[in-house]
């Protein structure tokens, strides 16, 4: 019977309820639980449109009815859905760990064991909980931006140099996990520790150094650099993280002095570039001076060999003149002035003799005796051998004029000495 039944507490009623009043004492008491659930199970047989028996005795409704449940089978039931829920519990203890992965099993939050690929069983939560890290996956962090290079972030990227100047770094770091153990209890944040390791590796990086080397020729040197100094500050504070890379995206001025520094930078264009020019002229001039400064030395190397051969060889024939004037002095000066002679004749065309004991002048046109001789010799090649013998006759008269003048001269020169 229900507690909000109008019946309830009074005398009125079927022969069970009087029983019921029999057993409790009247109104005293709390109401028995036999019959509670008898009641509870009348009402599920009119929800389902049954009417079954009020009390003990038999019901006259027609057709099946549903079982009486008894309080023990109630409680039957409710240990078969407690050994159920400590299946379905003890059954929440089985995880999977993959062949890139390891598992780390905490114990009320502390650390029991890192677990190897496969399916593996640790006790329920809230005893044991177990955490999946993956070991071989490669995460990045960005440094000075964010997504894109054009989503600055100005508090990390502006760094300052050895020479004074501020310019705008962006980089990227990738790394690994070592460690899974110390990457979960060593680490809070991973990522802003490790963006925090690198930022302050290559601002100590960039102080060191002057503008145009981190610009323009030091960024592979200042990459290598980096990763060894982000990796030992990490290992110092045994984080289990290996940096795999550090990648340099861009290196530029800030945009406020953007148009300043493009004025430098051309500036310094210019000034290689003369100084370039300057360069490719210093390197073709000087080695033709050097050639015509090396052509002249050895012209005058030359030169001089050439005078001394000349002067030793002038020196020897004296000394084989003198040798054979000392054997034979007549006949060797006779043949030094008919080769002097000689030579001063070929060089003039008239000679003008003055014949001192006669006080004749003798002229000798050998202009003219050579001209005729020249021609005579012409003729006679270009004219057949029969009809020659008429034109070049002059030519042995002159030959024997001249033969004849010239033993007359020296007859003349000899009996003077």
């Amino acid at each position: 019977m229900s507690l909000n039944d109008p019946r309830w507490g009074s005398n009125q009623g079927n022969g069970d309820d009087k029983r019921g009043d029999d057993k409790r004492g009247g109104n005293q008491g709390p109401p028995d639980l036999e019959d509670l659930w008898r009641d509870f199970n009348q009402r599920l047989s009119a929800m389902f449109g049954k009417r079954g028996p009020r009390s003990g005795g038999g019901g006259n409704g027609g057709g099946p009815q549903l079982p009486q449940l008894s309080f023990r089978q109630f409680g039957g039931g409710i240990g078969a859905l407690l050994v159920l829920i400590l299946v379905v519990w003890l059954a929440s203890g089985f995880y999977i760990v993959e062949a890139n992965q390891r598992g780390v099993v905490l114990r009320f939050g502390s650390f029991v064991e890192t677990t190897e690929p496969g399916l593996r069983w640790r006790l329920p939560y809230p005893v044991e909980s177990s955490e999946v890290v993956d070991l071989t996956g490669v995460r990045t962090v960005e440094v000075g931006y964010r997504g894109s290079e054009r989503n600055k972030v100005l508090r990390e990227a502006l760094m300052l140099t050895d020479d004074e100047n501020i310019i705008n770094i962006q980089f990227a770091v990738q790394y690994v996990l070592t460690s899974p153990e110390k990457y979960v209890f060593n680490n809070r944040y991973p990522d802003e520790s490790v963006i925090q390791a690198a930022e302050s590796a290559m601002r100590e990086i960039v102080g060191k150094n002057k503008m145009d080397f981190v610009l323009y020729e030091g960024r592979e040197q200042m990459a290598a650099s980096a990763h060894e100094s982000i990796q030992k500050i990490l290992d110092r504070y045994d984080t289990g993280i290996q940096i795999s890379r550090v990648t340099m995206q861009n290196a530029q001025p800030p945009e406020q002095v953007q148009a300043a520094f493009d004025d430098a930078v051309k500036a310094g264009q210019d000034r290689e570039r003369l100084r370039n020019e300057g360069q490719a002229y210093a390197n073709d001039v000087i080695p033709r001076a050097r050639g015509a400064a090396s052509r002249l030395i050895e012209e005058a190397n030359g030169y001089r060999a050439s005078v001394v051969a000349n002067a030793e060889g002038e020196a020897s024939r004296f000394s084989q003149v003198l040798a054979e004037y000392r054997r034979a002095p007549e006949v060797t000066r006779e043949r030094l002035y008919i080769d002097t002679m000689q030579q001063v004749m070929s060089k003039t065309s008239k000679v003008m003799v003055d014949a001192k004991g006669n006080g004749n002048l003798l002229f000798m046109p050998l202009d003219k005796l050579m001209q005729a001789t020249g021609s005579a010799s012409g003729a006679h090649e270009s004219s057949a051998p029969p009809t020659s013998t008429a034109v070049p006759a002059p030519a042995p008269r002159a030959d024997n004029t001249l033969d004849s003048r010239n033993r007359e001269l020296r007859d003349r020169e000899r009996g003077e000495r």
